[in-house]
């Protein structure tokens, strides 16, 4: 009932009524440049995830879609004003015919390891404000134990192993009925990358 009301981040095109489970596998990157696939319960691919091993571009990510067209341009911020900050600046924009057209959302992700046992904020304020945080991400994506959250404290999707494999490179992440998959997929793209897995140099 309440699926409805839940705007979509980057689309509605990646919203599913239903609750649905996603299965994420990282790549090697000396096979084919690193970065991650994303599959369904039909295993059937439907995101694609592509990092510096195949773009060669650090701090940058790619998110495509089951057929390689592009969703998402993801870049970490530079610059001395971002040196400075205490936190790094992930800006996400929508792909429109193979260029970045608009920004969708920002993580902030924090410098000190002090400040990453807290919460990841998300905002989707595109005026460039980021001071208001729509999302966040609590627990530990290293150990494929965490959750997206939104500002009510309503899962929006769930980071997990599989069960019957202890493997951190195939685990599954549960997204909540209504929640835009892309936007969940690209957030976990950014803390792939933060991490230092598949998609980081």
């Amino acid at each position: 009932m309440g699926v409805t009301n839940i705007a979509p981040v980057v689309s509605k095109i990646y919203c599913c009524s239903s609750q649905t489970t996603l299965m994420v596998r990282r790549r090697p990157r000396m096979v084919n440049g690193g970065g991650f696939v994303v599959m369904n319960a039909n295993q059937n691919v439907v995101f694609k995830v592509d990092g510096c091993g195949i773009l060669g571009i650090k701090g940058e990510l790619i998110l495509r879609d089951g057929d390689g067209a592009p969703i998402l341009l993801i870049h970490k911020k530079g610059g001395v004003v971002q040196a400075l900050s205490a936190h790094n600046l992930w800006n996400s924009y929508v792909m429109d015919y193979e260029e970045p057209s608009k920004l969708v959302f920002s993580l902030r992700e924090p410098k000190s390891r002090l400040l990453r046992n807290g919460s990841i904020k998300i905002s989707t304020d595109t005026n460039g404000r980021n001071k208001d945080w729509g999302f966040e991400v609590k627990g530990s994506f290293i150990k494929r134990a965490c959750t997206i959250n939104d500002r009510r404290g309503n899962v929006v999707a769930q980071v997990g192993l599989m069960e019957m494999m202890a493997n951190k490179d195939f685990y599954h992440v549960v997204v909540q009925p209504g929640y835009d998959q892309a936007f969940v997929i690209g957030v976990i793209a950014i803390l792939d990358n933060i991490h230092g897995e598949s998609t980081r140099c």
